[in-house]
């Protein structure tokens, strides 16, 4: 635990983030769960830290999210998780309950037609299905 304590501020401080404790809880709940929507963050965070609102944690993940820190991930019908920032990866969405889960796995070559002029950096691919929990259901 002090080693994921101290792994915390250092990333802080690598982005130039001021190392509050708010900021540091938030951090290491992301750290441990990851695919994250802000109440769920909010609401595990408070569980240690006693009192902090959803709007103190929107303003960090605002922050977090200029730095590069974290990564948001949209889910069309529920409220967008965010993660860890990391190596680049995919993501499998359930359809029915909204899990989130990596998917390692190359995102495809941009075709050749269709897309003339243009430079293509990166592609998201959403692999949708139903979750383990939710097909068994």
């Amino acid at each position: 635990m002090a080693n994921e304590r101290e792994a915390a501020i250092q990333q802080l401080r690598d982005v130039g983030l001021r190392v509050t404790s708010p900021r540091l809880e938030v951090l290491q709940v992301l750290t441990a769960s990851g695919h994250l929507d802000v109440e769920e963050l909010t609401a595990a965070a408070r569980e240690r830290l006693g009192t902090l609102t959803s709007q103190a944690v929107y303003e960090m993940l605002r922050h977090f999210l200029d730095t590069g820190l974290v990564t948001k991930f949209e889910r069309p019908g529920w409220p967008a998780v965010f993660e860890l920032s990391g190596p680049p990866h995919q993501h499998a969405l359930c359809v029915k309950c909204g899990r989130v889960e990596n998917v390692v796995h190359e995102a495809p070559t941009p075709p050749r037609k269709g897309l003339k002029g243009w430079q293509v950096n990166d592609a998201d691919v959403v692999f949708k299905g139903l979750c383990p929990d939710c097909r068994a259901a």
